[in-house]
């Protein structure tokens, strides 16, 4: 057994404040559109509404097969810490070939079906037109996204979370900067693209990213992108989580399906209102990653060394900071309660919708800290079986029967947000007790 020295908060600091920035990547985008479209003078509500349908549509398929990072990471950092990293150097090529392979099939199915998906989430007449614009030039960044999720994970198998935040950055400065440009336009020069505008602007922001990603991966690391044959042994285990990632992804899914329906049904405000709030919650998640990425990267290296006292100090650490950093991002909310609604949307029918509830997403924030940490440890460690089991469990006997009662009593979003802080509930408690259970015996024995 090769101990690892103690884990240090400098130690987490150094992983988690990276890959916290990057992590914040894809929501920036999301919220940079919604910002400026929000604020336009043509249709904003309309438009604002489609942008928040298409995100989670988008959130829905990138969560899906974005899972790569994970798998990547576990498998990378657990050879890692055993000092036989050589052993998966093919490994992250051969999978980037499998994902970006997929995701070019997922837009050859979904493109021609725009209209009929987003009819599924209550859109029609404008914002499905909206909706359908925004999606069929969106979604021609999706494959870009994926190579550099899967080039993330490699990092982060390896320690680095550094330059995944470079590139980050790199994305989203272009990402706001051809969002002005092309939204609003340069009089005689760049006509106003509306919604349009900002979805070219997201596309060009991800290939950008890739680009980046492949440039660093090569010249930063000894890990290959040329794909080689045979498979990996380890090509097994990675598809094996990759499934299980997959259908815990689409239970996850399901409840922000549910919610995106169920808040479209309410009418055109109530879907602004949630696309904010909604956008708002997934940052927070995003900003708190940065702890489940360093809770991801160094369990699965001390798993891998089967330095379990050390695998426990983290965990009572990462419990700690979690409630720490989601207690300070409620506080700053509280503090910016008002102003925040207003970057996104000057309508005040919009606006009051959104402060009737934002205080709910502020109130998860601790709670949410805490679940998304320890699904970072459990994907460190390889668990994906039991993430994929407890959170069908949460979203099918806890979201969706709570949702659907709290409609029929016309909460309207209190009801929703109600709902996601019960599945967030239902998703954390038990990790952190499974965690214990299993870990602290052998850290005894060790």
């Amino acid at each position: 057994m090769s101990q690892i020295s103690s884990i240090s908060l400098k130690h987490i600091n150094k992983l988690a404040i990276p890959a916290l920035i990057s992590g914040i990547s894809e929501p920036i985008l999301s919220l940079t559109d919604a910002a400026i479209i929000g604020n336009m003078s043509l249709n904003a509500t309309e438009s604002l509404a489609a942008v928040g349908i298409v995100s989670t549509f988008l959130s829905m398929l990138i969560w899906v097969l974005g899972q790569t990072r994970s798998a990547i990471s576990s498998i990378v950092s657990q050879y890692l810490g055993a000092g036989n990293v050589g052993a998966v150097k093919n490994l992250p090529a051969q999978a980037i070939f499998l994902i970006t392979a997929l995701s070019v099939l997922i837009i050859a199915f979904t493109y021609p079906f725009a209209s009929q998906i987003f009819k599924l989430y209550n859109a029609s007449n404008v914002i499905l037109d909206y909706s359908v614009d925004y999606y069929q030039i969106r979604v021609f960044g999706f494959p870009f996204t994926l190579f550099t999720i899967a080039v993330f994970g490699t990092f982060r198998g390896l320690q680095n979370t550094y330059q995944p935040m470079l590139i980050a950055l790199a994305g989203t400065l272009a990402n706001i900067v051809f969002d002005v440009i092309l939204v609003y336009g340069i009089t005689d020069i760049i006509p106003a693209m509306h919604i349009k505008g900002a979805a070219y602007a997201s596309v060009i922001a991800q290939i950008l990213m890739a680009i980046l990603s492949a440039i660093y991966l090569l010249k930063k690391t000894d890990i290959p992108l040329l794909v080689k044959f045979p498979f990996n042994p380890e090509i097994k285990r990675f598809i094996l989580m990759i499934i299980n990632l997959f259908i815990r992804t689409i239970a996850l899914n399901v409840a922000l399906y549910f919610a995106t329906s169920f808040a479209t049904s309410y009418g055109p405000k109530y879907i602004a209102a949630y696309t904010i709030a909604i956008n708002l919650w997934f940052l927070g998640a995003f900003l708190i990653d940065g702890y489940a990425s360093a809770g991801n990267i160094l369990s699965g290296k001390l798993l891998g060394a089967k330095d379990y006292k050390n695998l426990i100090d983290l965990s009572t650490k990462l419990i700690k900071y979690g409630i720490f950093v989601g207690l300070l991002m409620a506080a700053v909310g509280g503090l910016l309660y008002f102003p925040i609604g207003q970057i996104f949307s000057n309508d005040s029918e919009v606006l009051n919708a959104f402060y009737d509830v934002f205080w709910i997403v502020l109130l998860m924030q601790p709670l949410c800290a805490l679940a998304f940490i320890f699904d970072g440890v459990f994907k460190g460690l390889g668990r994906m079986k039991y993430l994929r089991n407890l959170l069908l469990f949460s979203t099918l006997l806890v979201f969706i029967p709570v949702i659907v009662y709290t409609d029929s009593l016309d909460l309207k979003l209190h009801g929703i947000f109600i709902a996601f802080t019960l599945w967030i509930l239902a998703r954390g408690l038990p990790l952190i007790i499974k965690f214990r259970k299993t870990f602290s015996p052998l850290a005894q024995n060790s």
